[in-house]
């Protein structure tokens, strides 16, 4: 609803008419007791009795935002669907579309109580798949096409969780992504855009509203065609729309208890870590901890919005908590980031040179690859890169300043804690720990939360484990 309110000054003859835009009062109830976000992955929407356990974890008369991924499989199914018909095959992408809405519908019978929500649901799902046939009946697939074909996951999942909530009572409904979640032209969010729109359509939904089920991932981008948000997906969309609503906390549940304090897929006995600076959390996460993108707490972060990670296996897990507040004078985890390709230029005409490391930094942005760790001497410097596609360019360019040399099967280690200079002693323990390993590039500096080192991806192990073994 839109408010013309005007202000008088008799005296002078003035008025000062202003526009303000107010969403319903109904809105505003709504908007001062919505307390928190909460996001599930694929795999805890994955099967019918995985959805019966987020349900009860919805289900505790509190209002709240759901956010949902695409059941676990699906997206990856969709991809193959659209390889098929970006291959002109629309038989056998036909094929898999009636194989996975088979599958769909077994999770249905097994999901709903009644017949009545089972012919409901049946009925919803079959939109989408109705879309994805009308895709392959098109005579051209492009990337528009198969970002609407990626779209239709989240929006099954989150329709049939939606239903089941209704089957059990619970006052829920669903609040379309497409309606309110947008990137502009630079691929980045809309970030006024969600503020004002996600307010416009939870004023649509009855006062009574418990539950408002949406969609991760999926968005529209600036010419309102259906997009995805990429980076960090729902993650990212629990993110935003935390932000957007002001939220108490953003939950990510995910189905392990939190951030490790190293990797447990490498190292026994590593435990969750209960609070996290938002820095850390980022460094881990770019570094290898996968529970979390790197840049989906950005919004939280910057709202000053705490993120809560949680186990759907073990609710009643404190998980890890994710805000501004550091805890001081402590290491607080370790990853690692495989895949690393490690590249040093050396020249003697470095020296005293102004201007050497812009043109080696140039060659990196002319092929838009990005650089995880820098370390540089007189007479060189040393950079890693995690993407390969234009290596022999960049190779070939660097070879005009100097002797380039080139090592894969690289590894970062990252140690991530208050790692403030005050902090007296906290790096040798660090290097003392790794006194075995071969290193081949250390970086600390760049930020207060994280000292990295290069090793070869054959002494990953050790190093976590040595790691482990010194500093926690």
């Amino acid at each position: 609803m839109q408010s013309t309110i005007t202000f008088g000054n008799n005296k002078n003859g003035i008025i000062f008419n202003f526009q303000l835009k107010f969403v319903s009062l109904q809105f505003i109830y709504i908007f001062s007791i919505l307390m928190k976000v909460q996001k599930f992955g694929g795999t805890s929407v994955g099967s019918a009795k995985r959805m019966k356990e987020v349900a009860s974890l919805i289900n505790d008369g509190n209002k709240k935002i759901v956010v949902l991924s695409a059941m676990s499989g699906t997206t990856n199914t969709l991809v193959e669907i659209a390889d098929y018909l970006y291959k002109k095959n629309p038989v056998s992408a036909n094929e898999v579309i009636n194989t996975l809405e088979t599958k769909y519908n077994g999770v249905i019978d097994e999901l709903y109580k009644s017949a009545d929500y089972k012919d409901k649901a049946k009925k919803a799902i079959k939109v989408n798949f109705d879309t994805l046939r009308s895709l392959s009946k098109n005579n051209f697939f492009t990337v528009f096409e198969e970002k609407i074909a990626l779209a239709q996951g989240e929006q099954m999942s989150t329709a049939m969780v939606n239903l089941y909530l209704n089957e059990l009572g619970v006052k829920s409904a669903l609040l379309p992504a497409l309606d309110y979640m947008r990137i502009d032209k630079n691929e980045e969010p809309d970030v006024a855009y969600i503020r004002e729109h996600i307010a416009k359509e939870l004023a649509k939904l009855p006062a009574d509203t418990v539950v408002y089920i949406t969609q991760g991932y999926i968005c529209r981008n600036a010419y309102n065609e259906i997009d995805n948000l990429k980076r960090g997906g729902s993650d990212y969309s629990a993110s935003l729309i935390g932000a957007a609503i002001g939220a108490e906390e953003i939950q990510i549940w995910t189905d392990i208890d939190g951030m490790h304090n190293n990797d447990p897929r490498f190292v026994k006995g590593t435990k969750p870590v209960a609070t996290l600076h938002f820095e850390e959390a980022a460094e881990l996460a770019y570094f290898g901890a996968k529970i979390l993108h790197p840049t989906c707490i950005l919004p939280a972060k910057l709202a000053n919005i705490p993120v809560r990670l949680l186990n759907t296996m073990d609710p009643k897990a404190h998980g890890t908590l994710i805000s501004n507040h550091i805890t001081e004078h402590k290491i607080e985890a370790v990853a690692a980031k495989d895949n690393i390709t490690a590249i040093k230029i050396k020249s003697g005409r470095m020296l005293l040179a102004y201007g050497f490391l812009r043109k080696v930094f140039d060659c990196f942005e002319t092929y838009k690859t990005s650089i995880d760790m820098i370390t540089t001497s007189e007479v060189g410097v040393s950079v890693t890169i995690d993407n390969t596609k234009h290596l022999d360019d960049i190779v070939n360019e660097l070879k005009q300043f100097g002797t380039v040399t080139v090592e894969h099967d690289m590894v970062i280690i990252c140690v991530v804690g208050d790692m403030n200079c005050a902090n007296v002693g906290f790096q040798a323990k660090i290097v003392n720990a790794l006194k075995n390993i071969p290193v081949r590039m250390i970086s600390y500096g760049g930020s207060n939360y994280n000292v990295s080192f290069l090793v070869g991806a054959a002494d990953k192990k050790r190093a976590l484990e040595a790691l482990s073994k010194n500093l926690f």
